[in-house]
């Protein structure tokens, strides 16, 4: 009797650590299982968008403009034929371009997603309202903190500030800030909200209760674009990224309906919005409509469909195919939104503004997505912060139209309610600039200033003059843009002066903004000139991301 205890004890210690074991390797898994069995993904539903008015009392031509902002996720400027780069034309997307206004230097928000996009739905610098860092759970920084690192540089996980963090759900923009959609609804406006939103999970935080009358929206940073097994997608995965290797994990094929319950969409995720887009442009073309259609391509996971993998043949890198067909559905998304308002005839009478919420991603592998700029994602290089604005209202906005200078997302609330005739909130400080005047005329924006901050990395645009200040490593980069577009010669040891007057600018900038609202937990390595998968060398530049 004895003995079999012995050997069930033995047996129980056996399967224990075997159980253990296989969580210390597959424990990333856990919020997708968990999510699994709370919160599962229902059969897809129809989505019945609110109709206007049959018939038009007032030609669409003499309404106030409909507003169309579509924000791209991770989009390289290099990735825009436009540009003259990319792996593939993207005709639709340069339409925007030829056939209204560019901002010959306009800039992110910040350097990754969550900032930026909170940027432009306030109109105010995020650290203004403690939104400093990008939405992630605890559980996904920590992740991020078990790769190898690159060569001699390590992430670095502050376990000691998990305890006392707020959920995850409610890392967001406070329901205190006025968001666009709001000052757009009091100027008579239906607002739509399609895609990403990343600003806030938990109730009093999404887009339904921050102004939009209507939300289909993917809550979280990303989604999976079909089921990993669908017969109508190919997977590209990048080994090498910790990142990828989580999203795999646990994101799902899933969007929530003015904050129902998940449920997936009957195809690809790019098509799926557009296709929504069109529908959600059909029942309010007879009345003004915002409409904020903020695509998740082409963000990872690396997803095509598999009909438009095949028309790319010509590529022969697997991932570089996958990652050009996600470009394809981005511009075919386009193409189809500008049809759609030709056919209902609001064309003449929309603004519509493109962007990106930040530049290419080091973790895709791709060394040429921001050229010719330095930079990635996560950091302030230029690469990690110019995007286009392209802007395209034939009513008001010649085709062709450069504009010389400094335009920001922060600028997308300005000019967005401008063109509505929409006034901006008195009660607070707005650091958004209209743009319109300048989109109209082809005039030069004003000289101005501009603040980018993560953690202790922190960098400001004075006129042509740009420094970069980092704790980790501790160093400053000084740049003449009108001479260096693409930072190359770094003058701050030749002009001790500028770094000490620029300095002096962000400091006095930062003594304005309260505590973030959450803490960064990880601090991960970033090279300026290389991808993740590059080997490491000695000498390369680097910065240390907080998030």
């Amino acid at each position: 009797m004895m003995k079999k205890r012995w050997i069930l004890l033995g047996t129980a210690v056996v399967l224990g650590a075997a159980a253990y074991a296989g969580w210390q390797r597959y424990w990333y898994y856990t919020p997708g299982l968990i999510a699994a069995a709370t919160n599962p993904v229902q059969p897809n539903q129809p989505v019945n968008w609110s109709q206007g008015p049959a018939t038009a009392t007032t030609p669409a031509v003499k309404r106030p403009p409909n507003i169309i902002l579509i924000v791209a996720d991770d989009l390289g400027i290099n990735d825009i034929s436009a540009f003259s780069g990319g792996l593939v034309p993207t005709p639709a997307i340069d339409r925007l371009m030829t056939e209204g206004a560019t901002v010959d230097s306009f800039y992110t928000g910040n350097a990754t997603c969550s900032p930026s996009r909170a940027a432009m739905m306030t109109g105010r610098y995020p650290t203004r309202f403690g939104f400093e860092f990008t939405a992630v759970p605890p559980i996904f920084a920590e992740n991020l903190s078990h790769g190898d690192g690159i060569g001699p540089l390590k992430a670095i996980f502050h376990k000691d500030k998990v305890k006392g963090i707020m959920p995850y759900e409610q890392m967001g923009v406070p329901a205190s800030e006025v968001m666009l959609p709001e000052v757009l609804s009091r100027a008579g406006y239906h607002t739509l909200h399609i895609g990403k939103w990343h600003l806030g999970e938990a109730d009093g935080l999404r887009p339904e209760n921050q102004g939009f009358d209507e939300s289909l929206a993917v809550l979280a940073g990303a989604a999976k674009f079909l089921p990993d097994d669908s017969p109508d997608v190919v997977n590209a995965k990048l080994p090498w990224d910790p990142i990828d290797r989580f999203i795999w994990a646990n994101l799902r094929h899933a969007v929530r309906w003015n904050g129902g319950k998940n449920f997936a969409p009957d195809r690809y995720m790019t098509d799926y919005f557009t296709d929504q887009a069109v529908n959600a442009i059909h029942a309010n073309r007879n009345r003004p409509f915002f409409m904020y259609l903020a695509h998740t391509a082409p963000h990872t996971p690396l997803q095509a469909l598999k009909s438009d993998y095949d028309k790319l043949g010509h590529i022969k890198d697997h991932r570089d195919r996958v990652y050009a067909a996600m470009l394809v559905a981005l511009d075919r998304s386009v193409a189809t939104i500008l049809a759609k308002l030709e056919q209902e005839g609001l064309a003449d009478n929309t603004l519509i503004l493109f962007t990106s919420d930040n530049g290419g991603a080091w973790y895709v592998g791709m060394p040429d997505l921001n050229r010719p700029y330095r930079g990635w994602k996560a950091t302030f290089f230029e690469g990690g912060i110019r995007a286009p604005l392209f802007a395209r209202w034939p009513a008001r906005i010649k085709p062709g139209t450069h504009v010389a200078g400094v335009g920001s997302h922060l600028d997308m609330f300005a000019t967005a309610a401008a063109a509505a005739g929409s006034p901006l909130p008195t009660d607070r400080v707005m650091d958004s600039m209209n743009l319109l005047p300048e989109l109209e005329s082809g005039q030069p924006i004003p000289p101005r200033t501009l603040f980018w901050r993560s953690g202790d990395y922190r960098v400001v645009r004075d006129g042509d003059w740009k420094l970069q200040v980092s704790a980790r490593p501790n160093r400053v980069w000084l740049y003449d843009l009108k001479a260096d577009p693409t930072e190359r010669h770094d003058l701050s040891a030749a002009m001790p002066e500028k770094v000490a007057e620029l300095r002096a600018k962000i400091v006095a900038q930062a003594a304005q903004m309260p505590k973030p609202l959450w803490p960064a937990l990880l601090e991960g390595p970033v090279r300026i000139d290389v991808p993740m998968n590059a080997p490491w060398k000695e000498g390369q530049d680097y910065v240390y991301w907080a998030n």
